[in-house]
């Protein structure tokens, strides 16, 4: 497989996941607002798979392949590459959100949410600036 298949399906699975860390979120609010046990069921559902099904493959698939082409092009590349590390940070800010999207996954999971809907909808914009830090660093390479 060559370098630009790899980085095609890497923006793919970046795509998808970016989709679950936007979604996710949203999807907590709508939950935080349900108040019959229909609705309690069938947010549990919809987060799990969201979460599991979707959000979490497209994050280690994402971090597999970027760290496939980063091995690539080698030590020296990743050394001189300082535009590189600083995505990294940001990927890694993103790993820490997902991770607590996971933690309030299980909070909802055993009906213990006590954060507002408000909350929720602030959370849910939390991943628009790695995103557009992460873009702006591929592809501008600034440093």
């Amino acid at each position: 497989m060559t370098y630009l298949w790899i980085k095609a399906f890497h923006l793919i699975a970046l795509v998808t996941w970016f989709a679950g860390l936007f979604y996710l979120p949203r999807l907590f609010v709508y939950h935080t607002m349900s108040h019959d046990e229909e609705s309690n069921k069938r947010f549990k559902v919809m987060e799990r798979k969201l979460y599991y099904g979707i959000t979490t493959p497209g994050a280690v698939v994402t971090i597999a392949l970027g760290l496939w082409m980063i091995h690539l092009m080698g030590g020296d590349w990743f050394k001189d590459s300082h535009w590189l590390h600083a995505k990294l940070l940001l990927v890694l800010v993103l790993v820490a959100f997902h991770l607590y999207c996971g933690k309030l996954l299980k909070v909802f999971a055993q009906d213990k949410n006590l954060h507002s809907e408000k909350f929720f909808r602030l959370m849910n914009e939390i991943p628009v600036v790695p995103l557009i830090g992460i873009i702006l660093l591929a592809v501008l390479k600034p440093f």
